[in-house]
């Protein structure tokens, strides 16, 4: 793994996934030339660790969805290159973890498991080369009372979730659509997949939160995550923006899309979707 990282775990000790959090921490340093960073002495004395914060990418490993470590990085102003939630990997890996101190089998387990997902993660990243939606995107528009909603009407593929596939060749972006980040409003987090994990279609991969609500991002196709949108780690805002270009939420590297294509809706039948929706909410 030649990237390292700083690593900012959650300082969550009194929780079994705040202690998880701490041993991923431990091992991917001794395995790593990550450095970590403590997470109390960060919050009262944060010149110490700035020039590590700046040197290397950040890692956050947050241990539930209180996510102190992220909302500890938001306040200092960093900018988070890769995140991990303990409570969302343990189920994820149908690991369940108990309300122990003292790790066991199952808990030291996640450990690994996680930590080679980092690992392996780094070594995919580093032969993946990321492509960007075309400018100057051609979008339809649906109009109820207040509300605009866009939808692109070239290039898109969209399931029943409203979610989004941009295809090239073997590889896709995807994102929300509008009526997602109409619906949630002020988008105040975002949650992203983690990079190298295989993904199938209508699997989760990643979520977004707003003061009103919790939206799982549901993958319109399958494949393994190469890369996540780093710049929604700091500013989640950017899909209320524009959810199909600045806002898009990872790419993939596409394992079977003809078969995924059978599930998908194209422009015409999603505006379709799109407009029912809409009429249904505001009735």
């Amino acid at each position: 793994m030649s990237k390292s990282y700083a690593i900012l775990p959650c300082n969550g000790l009194d929780k079994c996934a705040g202690c998880i959090s701490k041993e991923v921490a431990l091992k991917l340093s001794e395995t790593t030339e990550s450095k970590i960073i403590c997470p109390v002495l960060y919050r009262i004395a944060d010149s110490r660790y700035n020039k590590l914060s700046q040197e290397k990418p950040l890692l956050v490993i947050d241990g539930c969805a209180s996510r102190c470590a992220s909302k500890l990085a938001s306040e200092k102003g960093l900018k988070i290159t890769e995140k991990i939630n303990i409570s969302d990997e343990a189920k994820a890996n149908n690991i369940t973890i108990t309300e122990s101190l003292r790790l066991g089998e199952n808990e030291l387990n996640l450990v690994n498991i996680i930590n080679k997902k980092l690992i392996k993660a780094e070594e995919k990243v580093e032969s993946k080369n990321s492509f960007s939606i075309p400018k100057n995107i051609e979008y339809d528009v649906y109009k109820k009372d207040k509300f605009t909603f866009r939808t692109p009407k070239e290039g898109f593929y969209f399931n029943e979730n409203d979610c989004w596939a941009y295809v090239v060749g073997n590889k896709a972006r995807i994102g929300v659509g509008d009526l997602v980040q109409q619906s949630l409003s002020d988008i105040m987090f975002f949650t992203p997949p983690t990079v190298g994990s295989e993904i199938e279609q209508f699997d989760e991969v990643g979520n977004v939160e707003s003061g009103k609500a919790v939206f799982e991002v549901i993958c319109p196709v399958s494949g393994i995550i190469t890369a996540i949108n780093e710049n929604l780690l700091a500013a989640p805002e950017l899909i209320n923006q524009n959810p199909y270009e600045k806002g898009w939420i990872a790419e993939i590297e596409l394992s079977d899309f003809e078969s995924d294509k059978d599930f998908l809706l194209n422009f015409t039948k999603y505006f379709e979707v799109l407009k029912r929706k809409v009429d249904e909410f505001h009735v």
